[in-house]
């Protein structure tokens, strides 16, 4: 977990799979830290008349999570993020249990850039995020 990988270390098609159950305790702490009380997120009466019918876990802290499954399983902590592209694709309710799926879908020697792309699903198998972005790898320190 969090181990530092080189861009020499990883593969296309590199792939992991982790499932998380979001918590009403996630959801606290994310709004607490990002002042994000939209009633959607908080309010149950708000939420109880929108078409989802109940409040709805934060999407970007839902990507949060896809991006700690990337660097704590698959990349390791040496990349930094220059672009990042999501897609809420469903909804994810406090309580559900997410699968996130994370693969290097391309390497790029010439600018040490690897491209992932992800998938999350509820447990009834709806995809409820998707995404696609980049990390740039540090050049190799020169041979002293």
């Amino acid at each position: 977990m969090y181990d530092p990988k080189s861009f020499d270390d990883l593969e296309v098609g590199d792939k992991v799979t982790l499932n998380k159950t979001v918590t009403e305790a996630d959801g606290a702490l994310y709004i607490a830290a990002t002042g994000d009380f939209g009633p959607v997120h908080v309010d149950e009466a708000y939420a109880a008349d929108t078409r989802f019918g109940k409040r709805l876990a934060p999407g970007i802290m839902v990507a949060g999570l896809c991006t700690s499954v990337l660097t704590a399983e698959l990349v390791g902590t040496i990349g930094v993020s220059i672009e990042d592209r999501f897609w809420f694709t469903g909804p994810v309710f406090y309580g559900d249990t997410i699968s996130f799926s994370v693969w290097i879908a391309e390497k790029v020697e010439e600018n040490r850039t690897i491209i992932w792309e992800a998938s999350a699903t509820n447990e009834t198998g709806l995809e409820v995020l998707k995404a696609r972005a980049t990390l740039k790898f540090p050049r190799r320190k020169p041979a002293a």
